[in-house]
């Protein structure tokens, strides 16, 4: 089967195109900051034509990025998650954001609902497990509706709650926290949705916990992750 060309309507070179959904995704920058670094090297677009090519090549892009992540791998376990929910206002509504990661931070999953009742975190874990199995611990705050969702599927046993024990995922909010303020908060759910999903496959790609690892080995991964961010969706 031949994969079709995914920028063969655009006038615009794919370059071009990967460089401005990488900078809006990425950093904390709004459309029209985009369009002014993208003016400065020569680039002459408008902020709403950033705001279209973000919409139609970023989930594009992020599910090539997590089709390249398999789990499980061989490098992969399933040791122990990392879940935790933040209050999202979208139109003054208050809306809440699931977040899961691993105990090295990647992002596993990410879901919105309009509730955190046991119904919306059973339908969180179920997306969650439904793509990566089950894991050994699952370490959550003492929100209730962890356990009733837990006991629901069966695996209550492997819960462990704290005060302090999920600082891993609450930190993982911080870079989409600074990337809300940017955008000026959300107008609708959809939308919300669709960024969360964008937005940690995009900061899984390029986060390599530069604090864990020498300066040399640093900079030949982020080497390597812009280098595959430059082959995404090529013909």
């Amino acid at each position: 089967m031949i994969k079709q060309n995914s920028f063969r309507y655009f006038k615009t070179s794919p370059e071009i195109i990967r460089l401005a959904v990488m900078m809006y995704v990425r950093f904390p920058l709004s459309l029209r900051n985009v369009e002014d670094l993208l003016h400065e090297r020569g680039i002459d677009i408008c902020h709403e034509t950033v705001r279209y090519w973000w919409n139609r090549f970023g989930p594009l892009f992020a599910r090539e990025i997590r089709k390249k992540r398999n789990f499980p791998s061989q490098n992969y376990s399933n040791w122990r998650w990392h879940l935790d929910e933040v209050f999202v206002k979208i139109n003054g509504e208050t809306h809440y954001l699931w977040r899961a990661v691993d105990h090295e931070g990647e992002v596993l999953e990410v879901y919105v609902s309009k509730r955190r009742d046991r119904k919306a975190a059973l339908v969180f874990l179920k997306k969650l497990m439904k793509r990566h199995g089950k894991p050994n611990e699952i370490v959550t705050d003492r929100l209730r509706s962890y356990r009733a969702a837990m006991k629901t599927i069966g695996n209550a046993e492997v819960q462990e709650a704290g005060r302090w024990k999920n600082n891993r995922c609450e930190n993982s909010h911080l870079p989409f926290r600074r990337r809300e303020q940017a955008m000026l908060k959300f107008r609708r759910l959809r939308s919300l949705q669709k960024f969360v999903f964008i937005h940690a496959s995009v900061h899984n790609h390029f986060n390599h916990e530069r604090h864990l690892t020498k300066r040399k080995i640093f900079k030949l991964q982020r080497n390597a992750a812009l280098a595959e961010w430059q082959q995404l969706s090529a013909a």
